[in-house]
């Protein structure tokens, strides 16, 4: 049987991430090659972590924010016909908090290093007359739910996917960006450690009264990714157990639930 992607080589950066690995394995296991990118060392394991099940991986070792070695990381891994933006980070909750370096180190990281990356692979896209992009953007994209510079950032990623659909559809290329609500990943780590019970708190904000498991978003990203999603190019789609859909929390007090 034909698997969804063979013969596809898909880059994903923060691959050595929660998100990212198992995008990696997935892809794998549907028979592309993956390119795996990261900031993170570790994303050195995965050829073998993933090799000894048969899925194909290189990895290379690089800074998105730096365009020197997003062009040099994208050399090495030859042809790629889906990128996919999973990279991102988020430290600085409050504008208060956020100076200026600060900022610019968020805005980097997120908006920067997926406008790198699309930049390195368009090109070929265009020869090829075929891509996809998928970015991996933020409710915090849609409204202010704190940390303002990486929330800009997400905002800045549906504009940047819009634009991408604009101006490269008419070579076969289509982008598309997921906006996913609370996920568990390791983003969260530093505010489990101060607060064990935040992940439990922010529940009560969304209607299916969890939060975001890591594979929900990587199907969503894997639907984007196939041909079933060949009519679908500049959407932003919330994958966030409906916590964009209102207010919840205000909705049962009004209802005196």
């Amino acid at each position: 049987m034909t698997k969804s992607f063979e013969g596809k080589t898909i880059a994903i950066t923060g691959a050595a991430g929660g998100v990212g690995q198992w995008l990696c394995r997935f892809f794998g296991e549907e028979g592309a090659t993956i390119a795996a990118l990261d900031v993170n060392e570790k994303v050195r394991d995965l050829p073998a972590l993933l090799g000894k099940d048969g899925i194909k991986v290189k990895a290379e070792v690089a800074d998105i924010s730096n365009a020197e070695a997003v062009a040099a990381a994208f050399k090495a891994f030859g042809d790629v016909h889906i990128l996919i933006n999973n990279a991102g980070i988020s430290h600085f909750p409050t504008l208060a908090k956020t100076s200026p370096a600060a900022w610019d180190e968020d805005m980097a990281a997120n908006l920067t290093g997926a406008y790198a990356c699309a930049h390195a692979v368009l090109p070929q896209m265009v020869a090829r007359k075929s891509g996809n992009i998928v970015n991996v953007g933020s409710v915090n994209g849609l409204g202010a739910l704190g940390d303002p510079a990486y929330s800009a950032a997400k905002a800045g990623m549906i504009s940047l996917t819009r634009s991408i659909a604009q101006e490269y559809g008419r070579y076969g290329i289509r982008a598309n960006i997921v906006l996913p609500g609370t996920i568990r990943t390791p983003i969260w780590d530093h505010r489990i450690a101060r607060d064990p019970n935040v992940l439990k708190t922010l529940e009560r904000w969304y209607p299916l009264g969890r939060i975001v498991e890591p594979y929900e978003v990587a199907r969503v990203i894997a639907f984007l990714a196939s041909d079933l999603a060949s009519a679908v190019t500049g959407a932003a789609i919330p994958v966030d157990c409906g916590l964009t859909s209102g207010n919840i929390v205000m909705t049962r007090e009004l209802i005196l639930e």
